[in-house]
């Protein structure tokens, strides 16, 4: 009953790690391009993740079954609480160390690191090696491939039927209470890339210096309809990270035969949405505004591009990372502006690597303890 207990309370706390680290993710461009502040953002993310944690019930539970360990350990390890106890704390710890440094880092990379480095000190070559490649390493590897390449697309189409369009962009300025704007000049070919120089005055008591659209749709402000639909975005990509995450980490209460599936979710959506309410800002901080400047169109874009990607993911039980899919649909937009910086994903991508081995040796350490503690 004490390992139970012990069991409940680390998927809660991986659950919070969760939140902590990936809640923010999907309005990540609505705070660093200023159409709103962070307790808006995190707040629209909060309630957007929940639904869609609420939603994972009916539409994603083949993905608890996978993150269970079922298929890559034996069947008698998986109904083991030490063994998922070691999982849950193995990845939990990774997770929330990343967040405390303000690293995105992938919870799908932390339970697949922790249920190997378990497995290998549980049962040593039993572990399926080749389910580890089909179903959990070829999703990961090719989903951030997949989104720089839609990121750079969907830019370059959009862009495009704005120009055609005609569609202009504007920057304004607040000087004091004032506010003064003009317009930005475009460049001529359809795939050019122009550097524009950003004004330098800056006279008031909050961030002045965006960039708005200009013109009317339906006389309806087309800078109005734009935040719109960018805040719709936002909701969709936290919406379908809650619909892919919280089956992964309801799979370690499956032993627990008090709960069901539904209490389960129940739990960990809560305990998402605590992590992100509490511990979110530094990875924010990360994700809004050190990947890549952008607009209201660009971060619509690559919001677009995320939620498409993780939705049809979790539909087919495909275990991505909203991590990977988020920030690589920001860097190919960034690459697209040159404006991505190159040293700040460099550093994101080596913190990919590190998640795998960290939590597959801190799940290693922690099984390896339970089993010689004195009965």
């Amino acid at each position: 009953m004490v390992i139970l207990s012990l069991l409940f309370l680390a998927t809660c706390f991986l659950s919070y790690s969760n939140g902590a680290n990936d809640n923010f993710k999907g309005v990540a461009t609505l705070f660093g391009s200023k159409t709103t502040n962070y307790k808006r953002a995190i707040w629209w993310a909060t309630t957007t993740t929940f639904a869609g944690s609420v939603g994972s019930i009916f539409l994603a539970q083949s993905l608890v079954a996978k993150f269970s360990g079922k298929g890559l350990v034996p069947n008698a390890l998986v109904t083991s609480p030490e063994f998922l106890l070691a999982v849950a704390l193995g990845a939990g710890l990774t997770v929330i160390l990343a967040t405390i440094t303000g690293l995105p880092v992938s919870t799908t990379h932390g339970l697949t690191g922790a249920l190997v480095g378990g497995g290998l000190i549980a049962v040593g070559s039993q572990v399926n090696f080749s389910a580890l490649g089909k179903s959990f390493f070829l999703p990961l590897l090719l989903s951030p491939i997949i989104a720089v390449c839609l990121g750079v697309v969907a830019y370059v189409l959009a862009r495009g039927v704005r120009i055609k369009s005609g569609v202009s962009k504007e920057w304004c300025v607040c000087i004091g209470e004032a506010e003064q704007c003009f317009p930005i000049t475009e460049p001529a070919a359809f795939f050019s890339v122009a550097a524009i120089p950003i004004p330098s005055i800056s006279i008031a008591t909050r961030e002045n210096c965006t960039q708005r659209y200009r013109g009317r749709v339906l006389g309806t402000s087309l800078q109005s309809i734009i935040d719109f639909a960018h805040f719709v975005s936002a909701g969709a990509v936290s919406f379908a990270r809650g619909l892919n995450d919280t089956p992964k980490i309801v799979g370690l209460l499956l032993v627990i035969r008090a709960f069901g599936i539904k209490t389960g979710m129940f739990a960990v959506a809560i305990g998402m949405a605590v992590g992100g309410l509490l511990n979110a800002r530094k990875v924010a901080i990360t994700m809004s505004k050190k990947i890549t400047p952008m607009n209201h169109g660009q971060g619509f874009t690559a919001n677009f591009v995320t939620a498409v990607l993780v939705i049809f993911a979790s539909r087919f039980g495909l275990p991505v990372s909203t991590t990977h899919v988020s920030v690589g649909s920001l860097f190919g937009i960034g690459l697209m502006t040159r404006q991505a910086n190159l040293k700040v994903v460099s550093g994101i991508l080596l913190s990919w690597l590190l998640t795998l081995p960290i939590a597959g040796i801190l799940s290693a350490l922690t099984y390896w303890i339970l089993i010689h503690l004195p009965r």
